[in-house]
């Protein structure tokens, strides 16, 4: 049975569709007529149809007022889209935007409209806020966290998680509720078809990509490099991401320039998927060094065009990371390992070869379109039966 849909979240996007979202709701299409609150990339709201029906809402320079704003305008229009459309089932990208969705749920039952409400994780919904920035009162902060955590899954219907270590946390929150789990969703054939046909010979290139803030551990893979940097004087470290936290990015940037690694250390913006996967496929290995992760959608995307990968041995970066054959891992913000590791890399570009193609290998079994699909067909067929459950059972 074709569903009716809602996805809610703070996700931004472009108008037209950049190709990595336009094909992800195209391939979503044939499950039902889709539904999309979010953000847009600049100031200026936006409706419009693509695959799927699009509000999105101002993106506002300031956080406090994007996040009232996402709660007031993300609520109403919720409420919209399920009373003037006829969406039953409101799929949430995290348990705080999820407060609002869980909100609309309420609303829309008391006056005998029956919504289900999936509930997504993508990461650690405790923990990560407080490694991205700075939080002013972080006692209340983490009380009003657990009450809209509390709130939102109480009403959830069902879950989806993108890896062991997110599922892990949302079973200590629910329990004899049903989840999914499946990867976030990748446009793997970017990256497969890229291969190493752009491998860069003439000077090696360690890649990060990943917004820039504290969590994702930035700062310790910079120094890292520094250790090792007079060891290979042709060696570039490139640091691809937009600039979330501005005054972390300047930190880093700072670092760069008292290590005196100006000239072999580059900041690039938001690219292009077509460009990361290039970018991927010439870097001799791709870094994420992060404190907390949920999946780590880029370690499969590096490994797709086959390159090796230095991880962190946090969340679902150990889940796809084979320690010593597709790539490494080490402890979060152990720096010393890390130089060590990418060290041995540089050393030895033969094995790092024979490294990622095992990679590219794991990534081809590891992510499909056709997963990516099935999973969400499972969640909404979930959904609906769970309505059709609580209508048979109604007064």
């Amino acid at each position: 049975m074709a569903v009716k849909a809602c996805f809610l979240g703070s996700a931004r996007y472009s108008h037209p569709l950049d190709g990595t979202n336009r094909k992800k709701f195209r391939v979503l299409k044939p499950l039902g007529e889709m539904f999309v609150i979010g953000f847009s990339r600049d100031v200026y709201p936006r409706r419009f149809t693509e695959h799927a029906h699009f509000y999105l809402l101002p993106q506002i320079p300031l956080s406090t007022l994007r996040y009232m704003e996402a709660f007031v305008l993300g609520q109403l229009l919720t409420c919209w889209v399920i009373f003037r459309h006829g969406v039953r089932v409101i799929v949430t990208q995290s348990p705080y935007e999820g407060f609002a969705a869980a909100l609309a749920k309420k609303v829309a039952g008391w006056v005998g409209c029956r919504v289900a409400l999936v509930v997504e994780t993508h990461g650690d919904f405790e923990e990560s806020v407080f490694m991205q920035r700075r939080v002013v009162f972080p006692k209340l902060y983490r009380f009003l966290m657990r009450h809209v955590v509390g709130f939102t899954l109480k009403h959830a219907d069902a879950m989806r998680t993108i890896s062991n270590s997110t599922r892990r946390q949302l079973e200590q929150w629910v329990r004899g509720r049903p989840i999914v789990q499946f990867p976030a969703w990748t446009d793997i054939e970017v990256f497969l078809e890229t291969g190493r046909s752009e491998r860069n010979t003439h000077a090696p290139e360690i890649l990060y990509t990943g917004v820039l803030i504290p969590r994702k551990g930035v700062h310790h893979l910079i120094k890292a490099f520094a250790s090792v940097a007079d060891h290979f004087s042709q060696a570039r470290l490139v640091i691809v991401g937009h600039e979330e936290n501005k005054a972390y990015a300047a930190g880093l940037k700072e670092d760069v320039e008292q290590f005196g690694l100006k000239e072999r250390v580059k900041f690039v913006s938001v690219v292009s998927q077509e460009e990361l996967a290039r970018r991927m496929g010439r870097a001799c290995t791709l870094v994420l060094p992060s404190l907390s992760e949920g999946l780590g959608r880029v370690v499969v995307e590096a490994m797709a065009t086959g390159t090796p990968v230095v991880g962190s041995k946090v969340g679902g970066i150990q889940e796809m990371v084979q320690d010593g054959s597709t790539g490494f891992l080490v402890p979060p913000g152990d720096e010393a390992s890390l130089a060590e590791r990418l060290q041995w890399l540089l050393e030895h570009p033969g094995e790092a070869e024979q490294m990622g193609k095992k990679g590219h290998d794991f990534a081809q079994r590891y992510f499909s379109t056709e997963t990516f699909v099935r999973g969400y067909g499972q969640i909404f067929d979930t959904a609906q039966t769970m309505l059709a459950e609580n209508r048979e059972h109604a007064p």
